[in-house]
């Protein structure tokens, strides 16, 4: 059995084959950062058949509240769904990232001790387990952790390097929000903008039902076209705060699933990395009587 095949069998976690983002041919981002591209792929594709179906149905009022009122409307479905599709793919990158916190990469024996002469035992096994570390959260702490105690031997530095790398953690966590906390503002603005424009064209219309009519009977016919045009103002207003809503929710469940995943990691660093760590001294030689 070659040592390639034997690597295989062996290999528990191997990210350019799971990551959702590599399956489906992009290039997967970093952790639970998405790809721009197929987040705006995926996002499409979501909004056409939503308004797909409603084709379908275009007579009944909800297809007609989506379809006949503003542009605004496609606009603010199309940011949905978009937001919809991020939130989707951070949802299955984390998954996979919390794989990593099933693998006993640190023997969990309580006899075990993490020293520089065992932490180059742990890297070797880590690499037979996963086919990159550093594309995993907890593996890359690991990993950082260990090659500095493997090649400098310096017990102190542990606690530190993981505690400065949680720190990077949670800030490219944060960072991965960036274009949806963006999307959560602009959702609203494209409504206020249906509302203006539906107000303006209300009132356009209005004034010109005041200047040709005379009859009460023809003031009451003319009076339908401005109410059209409020209706396009109120029903923006309202789609846009319902699916700013709806994100926002959405945003704040799964980033509250990704700070309890970090969570999972420091404490995994402090009860199989950090506990297990003992400075092993060599017993100083004991000199012999003096003449």
């Amino acid at each position: 059995m070659t040592e390639e095949r034997a690597d295989r069998l062996v290999r528990v976690l191997d990210w350019n084959r799971m990551d959702i983002e590599q399956k489906m041919g992009f290039q997967g981002g970093k952790y639970t950062d998405v790809n721009f591209w197929l987040s705006l792929f995926l996002g499409g594709v979501f909004w056409i058949i939503f308004f797909g179906g409603l084709m379908a149905v275009k007579t009944s009022p909800v297809a007609r509240f989506f379809l006949e009122r503003s542009v605004m409307q496609y606009w603010t479905m199309f940011f949905t769904w978009w937001s919809v599709a991020i939130i989707f793919l951070k949802w299955r990158k984390l998954a996979l990232q919390r794989k990593a916190l099933e693998l006993m990469v640190v023997p969990h024996s309580h006899d075990f001790v993490l020293a520089p002469a065992t932490a180059s035992d742990i890297l070797r096994r880590m690499y037979d387990l996963v086919d990159d570390p550093k594309k995993f959260v907890l593996l890359n702490r690991t990993e950082r952790a260990l090659s500095n105690l493997s090649n400098i031997g310096l017990i102190s530095d542990v606690s530190e390097i993981l505690r400065a790398q949680a720190d990077n953690d949670e800030d490219q966590m944060e960072s991965s929000y960036s274009i949806i906390k963006g999307f959560v503002w602009s959702i609203p603005v494209l409504g206020f903008i249906g509302t203006v424009f539906g107000l303006s064209q209300a009132i356009g219309q209005f004034s010109a039902v005041l200047a040709v009519s005379e009859a009460v009977g023809s003031l009451k016919t003319s009076l339908q076209n401005v109410t059209g045009g409020l209706s396009i103002a109120f029903d923006t207003t309202l789609l846009s705060l319902v699916a700013a809503l709806i994100v926002q929710l959405l945003v704040t469940a799964q980033k509250k699933k990704e700070e309890a995943f970090l969570d999972d990691c420091k404490d995994y660093c402090h009860a199989h990395i950090i506990s297990k760590l003992r400075l092993i001294q060599t017993q100083p030689a004991i000199a012999g009587p003096t003449a």
